[in-house]
Formats: structure tokens, sequence, C-alpha cells
């Protein structure tokens, strides 16, 4: 059933070509009465289908790609780029951590054959059925395995595949009083700090109840964790690299429609990029705009939008770790513009925007213009034909930009 379920929602993923990728028919390819899902209207002028390969928050050539000041000097001057969709970069940073640390092992369902999404492909041809293998259909078996193999040895480490975000519940317990617990219970004598969780997470048009999911809200309740997101291939290879080799259980998660739709050029080269550390991806001056993974490409096109009809400035930040997030990046800009909204296609209730929002009065009230605002998912579960309705869309983070300017 999961195979089945997985090859539905592969068929309508959104595709950019790689050098390495098949020539595959675009989602717009797809006539309206073949549709069974919500998507956008053919005349819209605001909720248009993202165009990833013009988004300015890709490193689209080789020189942009090696601009990146968090990159290491080394790999700045090497000029070396491929270029790579976020799956691919995943690829390449679990053959990196494989080939540089003996210890390092990879497992979950179906990783052996390369993973429903590919992530692994070809790699258990490279370091064979001893580091790269598969697993019953057990999530907790998975996880308990990887706590048990990462807490044997300081040196050991464990990276764990759970196939899709929604299936992590099972091994909820296992996560949350077992491997976050670990080092504070053997009060620092042992932990299980070389274990990686990976799972695809975020909507994907059409995924349903259970496969578009974001659950990153219940694990960032959770001290002892860190909780990544990247938002594009290059942030894929660096972040997961550092949090293989982070000595702190980390749960990672890869936005699923963001596999195959964002393509950048991406160094070549073993390189990291720092875990609790935001990054400012656009500056602006007159509003706050704090998102990760998938809807900040949403909020690009929202930001373009409020410059051309309201003139307003926007400055954007993703904060990459959810879990801790990295306060003093976004108190200075808060601090700077007066005005914030936080974005995110988890339900709202609960969610790490009221966190974030709560933080952010509580230290920046005195600069506040406005209220700060929430643009999330609604708190209902995702319905297969509803999905574009639940997530946020460019007229939501529109329209609440501009609220929260003429407050």
């Amino acid at each position: 059933m999961r195979r089945k379920a997985v090859s539905s929602i592969l068929s309508q993923v959104p595709r950019v070509q790689t050098a390495s990728s098949r020539p595959l028919a675009p989602i717009l390819a797809i006539t309206p009465a073949s549709r069974r899902y919500s998507s956008h209207p053919p005349n819209a002028k605001l909720n248009q289908q993202v165009q990833f390969n013009t988004s300015t928050y890709l490193s689209h050539t080789t020189s942009t790609s090696l601009a990146n000041p968090e990159l290491p000097s080394s790999i700045r001057t090497s000029g070396n780029t491929s270029k790579l969709n976020l799956y691919q970069a995943i690829n390449s940073a679990l053959s990196t951590a494989l080939s540089t640390d003996e210890r390092a092992i990879l497992f979950g369902e179906d990783v052996a054959f390369g993973g429903v999404f590919r992530c692994s492909s070809n790699l258990l041809d490279r370091f064979g059925p001893d580091r790269v293998f598969n697993t019953p259909l057990n999530e907790l078996g998975i996880i308990g395995f990887g706590i048990g193999y990462a807490s044997h040895s300081h040196a050991n480490t464990a990276i764990a595949e759970i196939q899709f975000g929604d299936y992590v519940f099972p091994a909820f317990d296992q996560i949350v009083n077992e491997a976050a617990k670990y080092r504070y219970r053997g009060a620092s004598e042992f932990n299980c700090g070389g274990l990686t969780i990976r799972m695809p997470v975020m909507g994907v048009g059409h995924g349903a109840l259970y496969h578009s999911q974001s659950p990153e809200a219940f694990f960032a309740h959770v001290p002892g964790l860190k909780v990544v997101v990247p938002r594009g291939p290059v942030q894929a290879k660096g972040l997961l690299l550092q949090s293989i080799r982070e000595r702190n259980p980390v749960i990672f998660m890869e936005p699923k429609i963001l596999y195959r739709a964002a393509v950048e050029e991406v160094p070549v080269d073993d390189f990291t990029l720092p875990l609790e550390k935001a990054e400012v991806l656009a500056k602006g001056s007159d509003i706050t705009v704090i998102s990760y993974g998938t809807p900040l490409y949403t909020v690009e096109l929202a930001a373009k939008a409020a410059k051309e009809m309201l003139g307003v400035s926007v400055e954007v930040i993703d904060l990459r770790t959810v879990y801790p997030w990295d306060k003093e990046t976004v108190f200075e800009s808060v601090k700077k513009t007066g005005r914030c909204i936080i974005v995110h296609e988890a339900p709202r209730g609960g969610g790490l925007g009221g966190e974030i929002a709560a933080c952010i009065q509580e230290s920046c009230f005195l600069n506040l213009e406005a209220p700060v605002g929430r643009v999330t998912g609604w708190d209902v579960h995702m319905g297969l034909i509803f999905e574009q309705f639940n997530v946020p869309d460019v007229v939501r983070v529109f329209d609440t930009i501009k609220k929260t300017m003429d407050y």
C-alpha cells in the first residue's frame, strides 16, 4: 500500500531536469479534467505555480553558489560544483558521510534499493550490505536500533530513514523518551548523539492524511533534540552533513515536493553548514517574514508582490534549524523593521509560529508597530482534494503583509 501511494505521489511531483535525471512531463502538462486534487486556477494573478528555476533563494550558477560566506574558504575557491536537485544533494551528503566515517551506517525501509525518493541510490553497491541495509516495516524498531547502535560507542554514527514523516509517530516514544533524554539520564557518561533521523515532510499537492503532514512542532517541544529543515540542495547537503556529524540527536526533515523541483549548483566536495543559525534570504526595511522549507518559495512570491503593489520592503528569514531556532537573527531583524509574520504549513494551534511570536513579543515589544501575524495550515486534517486550500498560499501571505502594514 505504501509503495502504491508513493508511486501516485511521485507521478505528480514537479520536476526540473538535471544532468543525471530523466526528462519527465511537468505537472502543468496534466489536463484539468484529469485532476482529482486542488490546484492553482489558470487565470490567477498571485496564486500561480511556483517556478523554482527562477527563485532567487536558489543558487543557479556556480559563482552564486560559491559566493556563500558560510562555505569553507577551500570550497569557495575551488570552483567545483554540480547541478543537483534536492534528493541528489541528499544522496551526495549520505555518500560523503559514509565514505568519511567508517562507523556510519544507513538503514530504513527500502533504502537498499534507493528508497522511495531515491535518496540512497547506489549506496548499497558502494558501501555494502553491512552499512546500507533495509529494515522491517517498523518505525519503532528502526529508531530503537538506531539509538542502540549510536549509544554503543561515542564514535558510532546511525543514519535512520523514516519513509514518510507521517509514519514517525509509532517511534515517538523512542525519540522523545529515549534518544532525547539519553545524555541527561546518563549524566553525560553515555549518549546516542551520533543518531540522525531523516524523513520527508510537508505537502506535495495531493498527499492527503498520511503523506503531507508537517510534524516538526511535536519534536520542537523536546529538549535534547535538534530539528532541521533545508530549503534547497546546497542547504540539504551542508546541513545534513553537519547533522550527521553533530554529537546530538537530530531530526532532519526533507520537504518532499522539493526533492526534484529544487535544483542548484551544489559544491561537489565535503562541506557543512551551521546548525542553529538562520539565514537572511532577502534584506528589507518594512516587515520581517520568517519561514522554513517549502513555504519560503510562497513567501518569495508574496514579498515580490508586496514590493510591486504596495511598495513594501520585505526581509525574509529562513530558520533552517527550527529547534533550537536562531533568536538573535530574528530579534535583530524585527527590531529593525518593527513588523513580523511567521509562515509554516503545519496547523496553527501549537505550531512553531505561536512560540516564535511569543518570544518576539517578549523581546521586541517596544519595537513592534503591529501584532505579530501568522500564516499557517488550518487546524484540520489534510484533505486529498483540498490540500492547496490548507497550506499557506501567496494570497494569504500577501494579505497578512498588507494587514500588518496597515495596522
